[in-house]
């Protein structure tokens, strides 16, 4: 795939965790935003902000903070930039007995302490930073 151009790649779950983590760090978003198992790999193109997560299989967290669900697929992609993940594939939040897909997830600059995810019905929840720190 063209949009996999030039990627670093980490393989297997250990590499793949770090990578993902690192990229989270370095875009300023919440460690515990992508709590993932048996990732098989993680790719990230930083010309274009382009990544990718495989694992084995999906992953659903309860971030305890705020009772919410979230639901990780096998596959997922976005663009992320400083404070976001634009044209996020993969990534669902449970909403009453429905799971939109999320689209978008962005932190504020400068920061509020608050963290936003759109979904591609256009509604956004914000949800205060902490719910998504390493370990919750």
């Amino acid at each position: 795939m063209a949009e996999k151009e030039g990627a670093i790649v980490g393989k297997g779950h250990e590499e793949g965790m770090k990578m993902a983590i690192s990229l989270l760090e370095e875009s300023g978003l919440p460690l515990g935003l992508l709590p993932l198992a048996d990732v098989i790999e993680v790719g990230y193109v930083r010309s274009t902000g382009y990544m990718w997560i495989l694992q084995k299989k999906k992953v659903e967290h309860n971030f305890k903070l705020i009772s919410k669900l979230v639901s990780y697929d096998t596959e997922i992609n976005g663009y992320v930039q400083k404070k976001k993940i634009k044209k996020l594939k993969g990534v669902k939040a449970k909403e009453l007995m429905l799971w939109p897909p999320v689209s978008e997830i962005s932190v504020d600059d400068p920061p509020t302490g608050k963290i936003h995810f759109k979904s591609l019905a256009g509604i956004t929840k914000t949800f205060p930073l902490e719910a998504f720190a390493s370990g919750q």
